[in-house]
């Protein structure tokens, strides 16, 4: 059985200017142990993707689909129930540890409450855990953090008070968004090497957002590469590096970087904002390789010859697909 099965969700919220399909029919699926990435630009659905499966999406979103975590449907849940399973099954590293951490607690105290109410912990023995989660997740001399503030630590020493905040319970599956943004490369390959720990001993599944093709590359077993609300491919990580299919993966892969000064590629016009369900290829208006039948219908998602599955009526590697 998956960790976590994601079925067809649809997520709409209703604005003044009229609905907004912020996720489309996203389907994805995370096994016991797994790294699954969901990738894409900034407004793509991929945290909104997230804030749906903890059940901490904003009022106003209109939740369709299934979400179910090792067997159990969450979108059906009574509160209650879901906050029971949230921290303990399910738990989130946000993408600013320092907005999400509360300024006016001590670090103890936030890891300690996680422990207290979903372990049954006296505060004694949560204070005894905490040091042990600290030392986790390699924060020096933990006894002495217990009762410092998040403002008297440092922007690596946050995010792994997170992370430590997320593991304290062995959840099944860990969501991070975004875990390693605005950190030195540093302290990005410690949280990394930290996530890789817990997949190892714990076996954690981990579901990680990221706009961070790097990062993809260095822990992901699978990835999902998400534009404007869909998923337009998905597949083994090392395939999509080395034989990427869809034309926006194209795009995106050739945005990343490399060594000697390249010129990179540039992935022409904007995200499009979804007000109703697409009837055509929602890339189609900034890929080059569109033809008239992409302008026609949507493309459904299938395997292709190199193994991967897209969302493209023409899929294929490299040559030029973006004007």
């Amino acid at each position: 059985m998956n960790v976590l099965d994601v079925q067809d969700l649809r997520v709409r919220f209703d604005t003044d200017e009229g609905p907004v399909l912020a996720v489309n029919g996203l389907s994805l699926s995370i096994a016991e142990s797994e790294v699954l990435a969901v990738v894409g630009e900034s407004g793509c659905g991929k945290t909104v993707t997230a804030l749906a499966v903890m059940g901490l999406a904003p009022a106003h979103a209109h939740i369709d689909g299934s979400i179910r975590l090792a067997g159990t449907e969450l979108t059906t849940l009574p509160d209650p129930e879901l906050r029971r399973i949230r921290g303990r099954d399910l738990a989130m590293i946000f993408q600013e540890p320092m907005t999400s951490l509360n300024p006016a607690f001590t670090i103890g105290r936030q890891i300690g409450e996680v422990l207290v109410r979903h372990e049954g912990l006296s505060k004694r023995a949560a204070r005894i855990r905490t040091v042990e989660l600290l030392d986790l997740v390699r924060i020096p001399s933990a006894a002495r953090r217990l009762d410092e503030y998040p403002h008297q630590l440092s922007g690596g020493m946050r995010q792994r008070v997170m992370i430590a905040i997320a593991v304290a319970c062995n959840p099944k599956l860990i969501i991070a968004d975004e875990p390693t943004t605005a950190l030195d490369v540093t302290i990005q390959a410690q949280v990394l090497d930290i996530l890789r720990q817990l997949r190892r001993d714990l076996g954690t599944a981990v579901l990680l957002i990221t706009h961070d093709l790097g990062v993809v590359a260095d822990i992901a077993d699978r990835v999902v590469v998400m534009y404007a609300g869909h998923a337009v491919e998905r597949g083994e990580a090392e395939a999509l590096f080395t034989g990427p299919q869809h034309p926006y993966t194209i795009g995106l892969l050739g945005a990343v970087p490399r060594p000697g000064g390249a010129r990179l590629t540039e992935i022409p016009g904007l995200v499009p904002v979804l007000r109703e369900d697409p009837r055509a290829c929602v890339f189609a208006p900034r890929c080059a390789r569109a033809a008239d039948d992409c302008r026609l219908e949507m493309p459904p998602v299938r395997e292709t010859s190199a193994g991967q599955f897209a969302a493209c009526l023409h899929p294929g590697p490299k040559e030029a697909v973006l004007s």
